[in-house]
């Protein structure tokens, strides 16, 4: 199978076709060696592609300060804000590389937590509720609260949100949403607390900087933890906080090591690795 581009006359081969094969298997080269190869008239020398793209100038200077060594949590803060800087204020992320069987559903790590000093962003916060529920969601700074026609919107492809909470009794018809609002993270979930009978409560934590997490499907938990505009005792105390909440959620048919790797990074930064 080949991958051609819209905009230029070239194909990459991603599987070995089988005129290609045989070409190959005559000549005795390496199947291997084909695939990820640029095949165009006006690149003679079939130059490999980088998968991650050509790094910017910027970038690879940053990555000249990159450490090798793990450095503790407050050097490591430190570290990243040395790198230089762009023109808008970069999110700073914290990656935990997690000792944890994904296939098995007791060693899901997911939750929620409410950070010391928010993460910098005003969420956008949608409610399903009606009634006295509704009307405490809207009281509370909910950008949006609605019923069937909220549903209505959502189906025709809105998304346009952060966070999406629904009251027990809406699940009836947020359920059918799923297809819309799994893919993209925003599921109203019981176990992440945005199914809850207290909506307005839930709202007021999202507005003020609460972060929703699940690891991905190689044991990874990923965390937005603020801005490179926050001071370092601010993003220290923020990644700390949630380092201790993710040990916390430590499941007990685990052997073995648990955190088997911490680091932080920026939008457009290299990551700096923080000792467990």
């Amino acid at each position: 199978m080949t991958t051609r581009s819209p905009s230029a006359k070239f194909c990459v081969f991603t599987e070995l076709p089988c005129k290609w094969e045989k070409i190959a298997a005559s000549q005795n080269c390496n199947h291997a060696a084909w695939l990820g190869q640029v095949f165009s008239p006006n690149h003679p020398t079939n130059e490999s592609r980088d998968p991650m793209g050509k790094k910017s100038k910027r970038y690879r200077a940053a990555l000249s300060k990159q450490p090798e060594a793990t450095l503790p949590l407050d050097e490591a803060v430190e570290t990243l804000k040395k790198y230089d800087s762009t023109k808008f204020d970069q999110t700073v992320e914290v990656h935990m590389r997690l000792g944890v069987d994904p296939n098995q559903a007791d060693q899901i790590i997911r939750g929620s937590l409410v950070l010391p000093n928010g993460i910098g962003k005003t969420q956008r916060v949608v409610v399903f509720a009606k009634g006295d529920a509704a009307k405490a969601a809207e009281e509370a700074g909910a950008d949006e609260v609605g019923q069937e026609d909220l549903a209505k919107k959502i189906k025709e492809g809105w998304t346009d949100f952060d966070v999406c909470i629904a009251a027990p009794d809406m699940m009836g018809l947020v359920g059918p949403l799923g297809r819309v609002l799994g893919p993209r993270g925003l599921m109203p979930s019981p176990r992440a607390g945005t199914v809850t009978p207290d909506v307005a409560k839930v709202v007021v934590e999202y507005k003020a900087g609460k972060v929703e997490f699940r690891n991905d499907k190689g044991g990874n938990v990923h965390c937005v933890v603020g801005k490179m505009s926050f001071d370092s005792p601010k993003l220290i105390e923020n990644i700390r906080a949630f380092l201790d909440f993710v040990e916390g959620l430590k499941p007990s048919t685990i052997k073995g090591t648990y955190v088997r790797g911490i680091a932080i990074c920026s939008t457009m930064s290299p990551s700096v690795r923080i000792a467990s």
